[in-house]
């Protein structure tokens, strides 16, 4: 899953994303209202975590803005404003749900989890990708080959999941390191290609016939045919 952090206090911001990024969320940060308008514009999310306090447009701003423009993505407030009316305004603006600051992490996973259920209708999106006989469930974070749970890294299962959203379709490196590590990252030039490697070996650790087929000249694809 994807998701756009949008808080302007740069400490908070770096907890969010750090615990996000270890449950295997990929996580994008950014600081002011104008730029969470042009970041949902220009990157599909699976959920905004968004500050009410914000630079340039305020967090209802943003919001009612977002939802005027057909935006259905689920919105999560986060703000140290809890009066009740303040609430009443987030949600109205069109939030999905409000946390006040200060907040215990474990309850801002719990919400987030909530609303990827409640998000999750037919013609949107699915809690459980599956293909041929491998399980990948989006909530727990579980994934079982067969009746064989596989155990994984928060960036193994982020390349999985990515790969399992999409499958059968060729993505480029380029495609995969952006979605799980984000615009930002200018680390190893080869990270796909061993996260990729690690994921073949724990797929196949029984045996089983692989999933992952490299596309020469392109990347990878997830596909129960070879």
């Amino acid at each position: 899953m994807r998701i756009l952090v949008v808080e302007d206090e740069e400490r908070i911001a770096r907890f969010v994303k750090t615990g996000l990024e270890e449950e295997s969320y990929t996580v994008d940060v950014v600081g002011d209202g104008p730029a969470a308008l042009d970041w949902v514009a220009s990157a599909s999310y699976d959920l905004v975590l968004l500050d009410v306090m914000l630079p340039g447009l305020n967090g209802f701003e943003v919001t009612k803005i977002l939802r005027s423009r057909g935006v259905t993505t689920p919105i999560l407030m986060l703000t140290a404003r809890d009066e009740i009316d303040d609430r009443v305004r987030g949600l109205d603006a069109g939030a999905d749900d409000y946390l006040p600051k200060p907040f215990a992490f474990k309850e801002l996973l719990a919400r987030i989890r909530a609303l990827v259920r409640r998000a999750a209708t037919p013609g949107k999106m699915d809690t459980m990708l599956e293909i041929g006989d491998l399980q990948l469930d989006m909530v727990s974070h579980v994934a079982r080959r067969g009746q064989r749970e596989i155990e994984l890294t928060s960036k193994e299962y982020a390349v999985l999941e990515y790969l399992m959203r999409h499958p059968r379709r060729p993505l480029s490196r380029t495609l995969i390191r952006e979605a799980v590590w984000g615009y930002d990252y200018f680390g190893a030039s080869n990270v796909v290609d061993v996260y990729v490697r690690h994921l073949r070996q724990k797929l196949e650790d029984n045996g089983e016939p692989p999933l992952i087929h490299t596309v020469r000249g392109i990347g990878y694809k997830i596909d129960d045919v070879e």
